[in-house]
């Protein structure tokens, strides 16, 4: 009996851990298609290396989504397609393309597993 329990146990939280690495990504890909800084901002670690057309170094949390609330702004974003999302050594990155009325941004992202979640260390945008 005792094992039985541990076995549900133990496959309920491999279930739940695979479901939340999913919706990490998941849901930054929804906050890039909505230009959503406000939310991503929920996925980032404390600092985070930020690349865009015009500049690019390694901001504080807060430094990182008021420059991206401004990129979003300027470009006025449409929307983003995913090209590929996967998962590398517990960490995970999303490609793909940001579609907004100022061009096409490649645009990466790369979340790092810490402390039982994932946070973004690094989105880079490039023309």
């Amino acid at each position: 009996m005792k094992q039985i329990v541990l076995l549900i146990t133990l496959a309920s939280t491999l279930i739940a851990a695979s479901a939340f690495k999913a919706l990490s990504i998941d849901s930054v890909i929804s906050a890039l298609r909505t230009g959503n800084a406000t939310e991503l901002a929920r996925h980032m670690d404390e600092t985070v290396d930020l690349s865009l057309p015009d500049r690019s170094d390694n901001y504080s949390k807060a430094q990182a989504v008021l420059i991206l609330k401004d990129f979003f702004t300027r470009n006025g974003v449409n929307g983003f397609d995913v090209k590929h999302k996967g998962e590398n050594g517990g960490n995970q990155f999303c490609i793909g393309f940001l579609q907004t009325k100022a061009g096409q941004y490649r645009t990466t992202v790369f979340m790092k597993a810490e402390g039982g979640k994932h946070l973004i260390k690094e989105i880079r945008f490039q023309p």
